[in-house]
């Protein structure tokens, strides 16, 4: 069953803690073994440490039976204290290279999974992008790998920890005061099973809680994202009333998981509590009978102390181990992804021939709908040709498949003569260059952009591409010229500004091949004229594909093929289509210039 829509999942999505599912955890380890040395010794301090510490509550006890008179191996009070500090600086000491070992490996080994996984993401096909937000991703980078580095730095090691207390003081109680041990081992489970049962309660009313408040966060985020809508319709008393009617249900759900963990922890108190008074009323009654010292009595309540700690911290680091199986899963799935295909021709010259043979596709995300019905055409080295039509017609697709970010279904795709599937795909896009409609840049600086095309140019040939481009006259006016940050996605440059840029790096690019995606149909009339100079720079001599929104600016190239529902429908030069006073070419047109 799907789940409905603004509920929230189990926190981290959980999982049980069975064979299969630590496998997965398992897999992980392999990141820790370049450091598993750091991380062994890193045990053997949690060991030592926890060792240490367990004696302290003997010896504590030893100091009381030795006010009131009982001989030790030590005989007077001052000298047991100092054993007791002593015991505690050792201890100290053992810590101090536990916790900087552990995260010194986990550290070390996160940073590895975050390099691996986003040298792994970059490398995945288009198909992989398509089915996943942009969001998800970002989350497992993110938060998966922070879940997996608190389990591997903390949550494992107090696993360790809590379980050697546990073992280590249940026997030092056994052997020390066998009866009353025992006598606490018969009261301790029946407690831990009602609250075991009673907590599992309480966190479905928790969960039900959080689906309900998930459900209200959703109608703030679709209320802001489409704000102007809900202006637009006079929504805001409606969407307020829909979001009141949403914090009502998660008030009445967490008013009634209020009352039940009310009831719960007043239970827990009072038996927790209760038990305590029975064990202190039977370890008193065996401290009366001479069964017992006064100091193995304080002996035992602070080991109960420490192994109550222990069994209380088990319950948080069994949930902790739960989230980052979850966590592991989801990082595992993406570094098990098939990369995109490796190897083929790198073959030196690239004439820049394209030619179609029947090519026909489908999205594997809408496999119910054909983009492309046997599209054949062909591009001779140097040709300017345009693809025009309807948006939706599959002109973008036909780039999509020349640069292999998606494998067409029939037909073959084809430059200089050999199959697209078998170049080098690095050789192949290291061919193509692309000036897109819409410029998103990186957030550095003006020079890290244009030389992302090639990160070795050197300083002269950044300019030159530049001036090329018309974007040395604006860059050269800023006070930091080249170095000039351009901000996130570009946002302190103008569209024209933008652009010149894009252009700048294709240039410095020098490919055979160019894709121009109509790059001046959002521009004004001064940064349309700059950029399509830029542009006519750019194509001398290269082979070029314009996909056309705007006709015209694509009067001038050698071929215009019109596309239609996924087919070519009609092909030729700008004056020879708008002769056909039918043809589909001779109505856009008209359409366009209809003003």
């Amino acid at each position: 069953m799907a789940k409905q829509r603004g509920t929230a999942l189990e926190p981290e999505e959980k999982r049980r803690l069975n064979k299969q599912n630590l496998s997965k955890l398992g897999g992980i380890f392999g990141f820790l073994m370049p450091y598993k040395w750091a991380f062994f010794g890193g045990l053997v301090f949690l060991l030592f440490s926890s060792l240490t510490l367990l004696t302290f509550p003997y010896v504590a006890g030893k100091l009381i039976d030795t006010a009131q008179g009982s001989a030790w191996i030590v005989t007077d009070v001052n000298s047991i204290a100092l054993i007791l500090i002593a015991i505690l600086a050792i201890q100290s000491v053992f810590s101090f290279f536990r916790v900087w070992l552990f995260a010194l490996v986990s550290e070390r080994s996160m940073r590895d999974i975050r390099q691996a996984l986003y040298s792994r993401l970059v490398r995945l096909p288009m198909t992989f992008f398509d089915r996943r937000r942009t969001g998800e991703l970002i989350s497992r980078i993110t938060a998966d790998v922070s879940q997996l580095q608190d389990t591997f730095s903390t949550t494992l090691a107090e696993l360790f920890r809590q379980v050697i207390t546990l073992v280590a003081g249940v026997g030092f109680l056994l052997f020390n005061t066998p009866k009353l041990t025992l006598f606490m081992l018969g009261t301790f489970p029946v407690l831990v099973v009602i609250a075991m049962v009673f907590g599992r309660f309480i966190r479905r009313l928790s969960k039900k809680t959080q689906d309900e408040l998930a459900g209200a966060n959703v109608i703030v985020e679709e209320t802001l994202q489409s704000i102007s809508t809900v202006k637009s319709f006079v929504g805001e008393a409606y969407e307020s009333d829909r979001y009141g009617r949403g914090l009502n249900r998660v008030v009445k759900v967490a008013l009634t998981t209020a009352k039940y963990r009310g009831a719960f922890i007043s239970f827990i108190i009072f038996a927790l509590f209760g038990g305590i008074v029975g064990v202190m009323w039977y370890g008193a009654s065996l401290v009366a009978s001479g069964e017992m010292s006064v100091g193995e009595l304080v002996s035992f309540v602070l080991y109960t102390t420490f192994i109550g700690g222990s069994i209380a911290g088990l319950g948080d680091i069994y949930s902790q181990l739960q989230k980052a199986i979850g966590s592991s899963e989801r990082v595992l799935e993406i570094l098990g992804e098939d990369t995109e295909a490796e190897g083929g021709s790198k073959a030196g010259r690239f004439e820049g021939k394209i030619e179609f043979d029947q090519v026909g596709f489908r999205y594997p995300t809408r496999p119910e709908i054909q983009v492309l019905k046997s599209i054949s055409f062909l591009v001779n080295p140097g040709e300017k040709v345009a693809l025009a039509g309807h948006s939706g017609a599959g002109k973008s697709t036909l780039i999509q498949l020349l640069l292999r970010f998606y494998s067409s279904q029939s037909g073959e795709i084809r430059v200089d003569d050999r199959n697209v599937e078998d170049w080098d795909l690095k050789a192949l896009r290291s061919k193509v260059g692309i000036v897109p409609q819409e410029v998103l840049l990186f957030g550095g600086s003006i020079r890290e952009n244009i030389a992302y095309a090639k990160p070795d140019a050197r300083e002269e040939e950044l300019i030159a591409a530049a001036k090329k481009a018309n974007a040395w006259q604006f860059i050269s006016q800023f006070p930091e010229g080249l170095d000039t940050l351009v901000g996130e996605r570009g946002v302190k440059l103008s569209g024209g500004q933008r652009q010149r840029v894009a252009i700048a790096r294709a240039i410095l690019k020098d490919p055979a091949i160019l894709i121009l995606d109509e790059a001046t149909s959002s521009l004004d009339a001064e940064s349309e004229s700059l950029v399509q100079e830029a542009l006519d720079e750019l194509m001398k001599g290269r082979t070029t594909i314009i996909i056309a929104h705007r006709l015209a600016t694509i009067r001038q190239v050698d071929r215009i093929y019109v596309l239609s529902e996924g087919r070519i429908v009609e092909q030729g030069s700008h004056q020879e289509l708008i002769q056909e006073k039918e043809g589909f070419y001779a109505n856009l047109v008209r359409l366009q210039f209809a003003d």
